[in-house]
Parts: C-alpha cells; sequence; structure tokens
C-alpha cells in the first residue's frame, strides 16, 4: 500500500524543490547568486530529510537527483529518434564561399541568412523531455544510437530536470554540448592533484571522462555545464521556422545558450562574424574551435536536405591548425585492415592543439620522401581540431637526422611488404595470416554498417583476436561454444554474453549489401557496395563477373598491349565496370578479391555457417519500384528509417533526403514535421508505416 503523506509534507516539499531550482539557476545559469552556500546547504539538507521519511516524495526532476548515483554495470544503448548527424568542417575563406555558394543554388536563393554560433569543444548530448521532465539523457555514438547516461546528466547543476513551462510539450528533444570551464578545470586538476589523482590533459577529456563514470557520484564532483544548440524530436509543439528563435526558445526554458549567438545575413556576415570570434576567443572561459553557420529558415533547410550523415545546411568553419615543434624520435609502420602501413612518427611530447602529442601521422613513403622527414630532425607538428596530428614539415635538419626507410616485411606478421606501382600505399601480403589485419577486417565485419553486431565492439574484438578466440569471421558465429568462458570475464555475466550472443545471431540474418561491405574489399565503400548488389542482385554473378573480368583484362592485354585507351574501352563494354563509379583500378580490386582463394574460403564457412540475405530473381523484369523516389521522415516503431531505406533501394527505388516535385512517396512516422507538410503542399503520396509494411509485403520476395 502506498504511504499516505500529509498535504503540508507534499507542500514543503514543493517549496523547497522550486526554491532550491530558482537559486541553482541563479548561480550556474546566471553566475548571478542570490544567497550564500550555507543557506543552499540548509534547504537542500532539509529536502533531503524530507525525502528520506517520505521516499514517496522523491521524483525525477527533483534537485535531489543531481547527487548521484549508485554505479551501474554499464551503460544501455539508445536508438536516436533523430539522428544526431555530424557537420561537415571547412578551413578557409574560399571553402565557406563554396559552402554558402551550394546553400543558395540548392534553395534557389540569391542570399540566405544563417544562424551562427561558437563551436563548443566539449561532448555531445541529446535530453528527452516529456511532458516537461527530463528522462533520459543519451550520448551521440555513431549518430543513430547512443548510451544512456541519464544518472549522470541529472548531475549537471544548469541542465533543467523540468522545463519551467505552463504547457509543455509532450516530447521534446534538446541538443547541446557538456563542457567543462577553463577556470573550473583548473580548480578540478588542482583538487585531482591534492587527492593523489592524475590530473586530466584538457577540458574537454575531461568533460567526456566525467560525463561516461560509471558512478555518477562522481560525476556530481565534476563542474560540467550542458551548452544547448539544437532540439531533436519534438511532439506537441509547433517550433518556430528560424533556428535562430528556437535558439531563444532554449533560454526561455532556462538552458544556457552562448550569449553570441547570432544571426547573420550571407557569406559577409558569416566571414564577419567568424572574425570576431576567433579575436575573442582566447578570452573565452569555454573552448571553442570554430564557428557553425546554419541556414536559419526551414524551407531552405528542406529543400536542402541531407547528404550522408550531414546536413547540406549547415558547415563548421574551424579555427586554424595549432602548430608547434619537436623532435622526431623514430617511426613505426602500422598495419590496417587492407594491409597499408602507415608510418607513425614517434614525438617527443609536445602540447599542440589541447593535448599531449606524442604520436603523429607521416602518410605514406611519397609524403615522406616530398617532405624530406628524417628521423631525428625537429619538425612542424600541426593539429587542426579532431583531425589526427600530422607531421607538416621539418624545421631543422638534425644533426644525427636518418633517412626513414620502408620495411621489407611487415612488422606484426613478418609476411613480405609490397607496393605496386603508381600507388603510395605499401601493404603487407599476409592477409588474415596477419594478426593486425585480422583484427581490424573483424572491427569492420561487426561494425554497424557491416553485420552490426550489438556488444562485440573494438575492444571485445582485440581481446578475443589475442586470445585465439577469434581467426577469421566465421569464428564469430562459434562464440557460442565459448559462452561458459565469456560469463567469466571481467565486465561480463550472464545477461551480458546472452545479448551479445543473441546478436550474433541476428546478424546471420544481413542483405547482400551489408554482406559485401563486411567483406572489407578493398575500395569498396557503402555506396559501391549497394551499387554492386543492385546490379549483380546475387553473390555468385558477382564471383563469377570477377573471373571472366580477369580474363578479359588478359585478352585485352594481348590485342592491344601499347593501347591503354583501347584496352580501357574493351574493359568498360560490360561486367564490374559497368557498375556507376568502378574504374578499372576499382575493379581490379574486386576481381582480385573474389578470385583469391583465402577470401574465397572466408566466404563459404560463413555461408557454412548460416550467414544469408533474401534472394532476388534475376531476370529481364525491371525491379517493382525501379524509377521511384521516396523520402522517408519521422521515426518508425517497426524498423529503423535506414531499415526501410535499404529495403526500398532493394526493390530499386531511389531514397533521398529532400522533398521536391519529383519524389513520388514521402513515408511520414511519428512528428514527421516540416518535409510532410511539403508533401501535402505539392500534392506528393504520403504512407503511413502501415502503407509501408503493405507496399514492401506487397513487392519482397522471400529467399535465404
Amino acid at each position: 500500500m502506498a504511504e499516505e503523506i500529509p498535504e503540508q509534507v507534499r507542500e514543503r516539499a514543493r517549496e523547497l524543490a522550486a526554491s532550491l531550482g530558482a537559486l541553482s539557476r541563479a548561480y550556474y545559469v546566471d553566475d548571478d547568486p542570490t544567497v550564500s552556500d550555507a543557506e543552499y546547504d540548509r534547504q537542500f539538507r532539509a529536502l533531503v530529510d524530507l525525502e528520506a521519511d517520505y521516499p514517496g516524495l522523491v521524483t525525477a526532476d527533483s534537485p535531489t537527483q543531481r547527487v548521484g548515483a549508485p554505479p551501474a554495470e554499464y551503460f544501455d544503448s539508445v536508438e536516436h529518434a533523430i539522428p544526431m548527424l555530424s557537420l561537415a568542417n571547412c578551413f578557409d575563406d574560399d571553402e565557406l564561399a563554396e559552402f554558402d555558394r551550394r546553400a543558395r543554388e540548392g534553395a534557389g536563393r540569391d542570399r540566405l541568412a544563417y544562424c551562427a554560433e561558437p563551436k563548443f569543444d566539449g561532448t555531445a548530448l541529446n535530453l528527452r523531455y516529456e511532458d516537461g521532465v527530463l528522462v533520459r539523457a543519451t550520448t551521440r555514438g555513431d549518430g543513430l544510437t547512443g548510451e544512456d547516461i541519464t544518472a549522470n546528466a541529472r548531475t549537471i547543476r544548469n541542465l533543467p530536470l523540468r522545463l519551467p513551462a505552463e504547457r509543455p510539450p509532450g516530447v521534446i528533444e534538446i541538443r547541446g554540448e557538456v563542457v567543462l570551464a577553463r577556470s573550473r578545470f583548473n580548480e578540478l586538476n588542482a583538487r585531482l592533484e591534492r587527492e593523489g589523482t592524475k590530473p586530466f590533459v584538457n577540458p574537454r577529456n575531461a568533460a567526456a571522462g566525467s560525463l561516461r563514470q560509471l558512478d555518477s557520484r562522481v560525476t556530481a564532483t565534476r563542474p560540467l555545464a550542458f551548452m544547448g544548440y539544437g532540439i531533436g524530436q519534438a511532439v506537441g509543439i509547433e517550433l518556430p521556422d528560424s533556428l535562430h528563435a528556437q535558439l531563444q526558445l532554449l533560454a526561455d526554458w532556462q538552458f544556457s545558450i552562448s550569449p553570441y549567438v547570432d544571426r547573420v545575413e550571407g557569406l559577409a556576415g558569416c566571414r564577419e562574424y567568424y572574425d570576431a570570434m576567433a579575436a575573442r576567443r582566447a578570452e573565452l572561459d569555454v573552448e571553442i574551435d570554430g564557428c557553425v553557420f546554419k541556414v536559419d529558415d526551414r524551407a531552405s533547410r528542406d529543400e536542402l536536405g541531407f547528404v550522408a550523415r550531414a546536413p547540406r545546411w549547415a558547415i563548421a568553419r574551424k579555427f586554424p591548425a595549432e602548430e608547434t615543434t619537436t623532435r622526431l624520435n623514430a617511426v613505426e609502420f602500422q598495419v590496417g585492415r587492407t594491409g597499408a602501413l602507415t608510418p607513425v612518427a614517434k614525438l617527443e611530447p609536445v602540447f599542440v592543439g589541447g593535448v599531449t602529442v606524442s604520436n603523429a601521422t607521416l602518410h605514406n613513403m611519397d609524403e615522406i620522401a616530398r617532405k624530406d622527414v628524417r628521423v631525428g630532425d625537429t619538425v612542424v607538428v600541426r593539429r587542426a581540431g579532431d583531425v589526427i596530428p600530422e607531421v607538416k614539415e621539418v624545421a631543422e635538419r638534425g644533426a644525427d637526422a636518418q633517412p626513414i626507410a620502408l620495411p621489407s616485411a611487415c612488422p606484426v606478421c613478418g609476411s613480405a611488404v609490397e607496393r605496386v606501382e603508381g600507388e603510395a600505399v605499401a601493404r603487407c601480403t599476409g592477409g588474415l595470416v596477419c594478426a593486425a589485419q585480422r583484427r581490424e577486417s573483424l572491427k569492420h565485419f561487426a561494425s554497424r554498417n557491416a553485420l552490426d553486431i550489438e556488444g562485440l565492439g573494438d575492444r571485445q574484438i582485440e581481446a578475443f583476436v589475442a586470445e585465439g578466440l577469434l581467426e577469421t569471421p566465421a569464428d564469430v558465429f562459434g562464440l557460442h561454444a565459448h559462452r561458459a568462458a565469456l560469463v567469466e570475464r571481467d565486465g561480463y555475466g550472464e545477461k551480458s554474453v546472452a545479448n551479445l550472443l543473441a546478436s550474433i545471431e541476428s546478424a546471420k540474418d544481413t542483405t547482400l549489401e551489408r554482406f559485401i561491405f563486411a567483406l572489407g574489399i578493398r575500395e569498396v565503400g557503402q555506396t559501391m557496395a549497394r551499387d554492386l548488389a543492385q546490379h549483380f542482385a546475387t553473390l555468385d554473378a558477382l564471383r563469377a563477373e570477377a573471373s571472366a573480368y580477369l580474363e578479359r583484362e588478359g585478352q585485352a592485354l594481348a590485342q592491344h598491349p601499347d593501347n591503354k585507351a583501347a584496352r580501357e574501352r574493351l574493359m568498360t563494354a560490360e561486367g564490374l565496370q559497368a557498375v556507376p563509379g568502378v574504374g578499372s583500378r576499382v575493379a581490379h580490386c574486386i576481381a582480385d578479391f573474389f578470385t583469391e582463394s583465402r577470401n574465397l574460403s572466408v566466404i563459404d564457412a560463413l555461408i557454412a555457417v548460416g550467414v544469408h540475405w533474401p534472394v532476388v530473381d534475376v531476370d529481364d523484369t525491371p525491379q517493382p519500384l525501379a524509377g521511384t523516389t521516396f523520402v522517408l521522415t519521422g521515426s518508425l516503431e517497426t524498423m529503423t528509417r535506414e531499415q526501410a531505406g535499404e529495403r526500398l533501394e532493394a526493390l530499386g527505388a531511389r531514397v533521398t533526403g529532400s522533398v521536391s516535385r519529383k519524389t513520388d512517396y514521402v513515408v511520414a512516422g511519428e512528428s514527421a514535421g516540416s518535409k510532410r507538410d511539403k508533401a501535402e503542399k505539392l500534392g506528393v503520396a504520403i504512407l503511413d508505416e502501415p502503407g509501408l509494411a503493405a507496399l514492401l509485403a506487397e513487392h519482397e520476395g522471400q529467399g535465404s
């Protein structure tokens, strides 16, 4: 039976919660405290005592929930209702001007207004409020799926636990960056050093590390702040068309936003804003690494749409790279998934771009020769934002400088290193014999856009490879035989192992497009994998074409040994080079892969353990949805938008990000918003989720 709480106790708890909320806003948001710390502590303790006596008083938005909770075992994965997209970057005025030109042409405007903001250097967070109360906080993750860190987010003092709105929307997601002010960062590091704990290198790492603590009570001790910059899903509210106005709405709801947010006109306005922020950067207490410019009006944004995982209507203009000099002590060669050897400079540690750098890329042997870099030189090290540090040039030749030589044998497996004439990259020839290639290939195989095996991340794969549990992709599907041993591993348990094995079993049911991408064929990305799957329809047809291609290549060389153009004409008439985007070099990579015996063994082993995909009948009949264009908007319940897009494309449809008169169908899920509105205005057919399901069921063939 629920406890009975006297009304005067409830009223006192409400008074204390309201007072503490106002005091927190004054201190953390307005930077204008109205009472002493002692008075705040007195009120806080009074509320804690009341909630201890009457546990039924505790609510998700109570100020007492900011103190953190006992440690969690792990973070749950959460699919974002609307993806958290990345932004394209530009680094100079010419690139910014090119973005403005593309945006104006795409939107059909002579001039555009932009919402301009500083680009905070922190870690992204998505806050979901239902009926005005914070119910979930998730990290960006891979943009489609993040980690649930709600307990940690509640400890952030300037983050509202309840929206101060008389009629809050049913659902609203607020997006922003968790940051640590420089002044608070210095105070935190001083405290950590006094406690004998290793200090953080920079504010960004401190913010990210604090936010992902399994023990949210630790997060509560870190002086984090949330800076809002946008809105995700919104249900039960009509948002302003202007992004600048949306940010003012966040401020009205008592979220902290940058005081430097502005609405600027055209390219000239963007440049003026950027110059002003660059001049002000050093004075700010919060670190920024550039400026963000977003097309302000909704109609233009809808017209521009998206490309890959970035909007066409926004760009980040990054500040110039920070550079410094240090000594190049040695060069090591790392081996990647395709066997590529990448030279890595081992540097005398130096602080640059906000971090301590001891490694930097040298790209390849051609770059080393072009820059004439040698071990023992003093070199210029460059770092721009999140870009991997690189050796830019030689500042001073070392007295004992030694040339850098490409190893003749792989540093990991000892196999021969081969460098094809005309290519900058040298490669280990060991294939899956090489532990480095095996490890990176397995990471790719299990990644989200490949077979999407949840719970089998980089760290797990590295451990399993080191222990001999994984050697080939087919071994992934044999992990169930090691269930007892997996349960005993640190960080594992019955539930996590059961989830991992279930995800592995589920991954057997895939698509030909995903399977081709998962194989990790050199030069074959997601788009190429999709085009190959659509062109050949079956894996057998693709394998047969690989052999036929090499035969034709031999014939072309015999017929026209001295005429490259004639050889190209013969090779592009059919087969691989008839696939969009497949030139001779890419075709050769694909053909080599599918005629290499050890690769065929991997494919056969995967099929033998049950990996399968729908079979498409190959005949002269056009695909049922060929020539149709779909736009997906809103959230779907029975599948993700990505899955729906894959199924439509498998039937020949084209899936795009923006609605126009050429669009045939708009699939409108929950919170479809402006794209549905535009479809109605243009007379474009609209399908709800049951309508989409019926359409797919009508046209999809079944197979294995």
